[in-house]
């Protein structure tokens, strides 16, 4: 068995929102694709897609679409995770809805724990018009963007927000 330190990246990670113009490489880019990929899926049918974005005009287009987010076209790389309904649906009909939205989501937390592993920091973006941005990456019928990872040297160390702990945890029942 691989041993290696998970909690020091989950506890490690935060939400980076602003970064340096260093590159990163196809080579780290490569890990956190692969750290998406080894994420579960249900039924291994890997309902997700990625789309790496390093042009700057497209970056920019992006933000646009994010709410005018500034960091997302600093960061020298976006990955954008989408959905594949047409992929889970052939096996899991109306269920695979909410399937495709787990795959993509585990997906994007394997890759931002890799980022940090790296060096690297991101930042979940959900706030985004979806219909922009599939245009601006001219996505297909059945593919849906659902999050935004900028990705890049962080140019600042935020503090860990408060977390909620016992409040949320529940035991048998609620």
């Amino acid at each position: 068995m691989i041993s290696v330190d998970v909690t020091e990246a989950i506890e490690g990670r935060r939400s980076v929102r602003r970064y340096r113009s260093d590159e990163v490489t196809d080579e780290q880019i490569g890990k956190i694709l692969r750290a998406g990929h080894m994420a579960p899926s249900a039924g291994n049918l890997q309902g997700r897609e990625f789309i790496v974005v390093k042009d700057a005009h497209t970056r920019q287009q992006i933000c646009r679409a994010a709410l005018g987010q500034r960091f997302i076209e600093e960061a020298p790389v976006c990955i954008v995770i989408c959905t594949n309904l047409p992929r889970t649906r052939q096996r899991y009909g109306k269920r695979a809805e909410l399937y495709i939205v787990q795959d993509a989501s585990a997906s994007a937390m394997n890759m931002m724990l890799q980022a940090c592993d790296l060096g690297l920091g991101t930042c979940w973006v959900g706030a985004f018009d979806e219909k922009a941005a599939g245009e601006i990456l001219e996505v297909p019928e059945g593919i849906r963007p659902v999050a935004i990872l900028p990705v890049g040297v962080p140019d600042e160390t935020p503090e860990a927000p408060p977390r909620l702990g016992k409040k949320i945890e529940h035991y048998e029942h609620w």
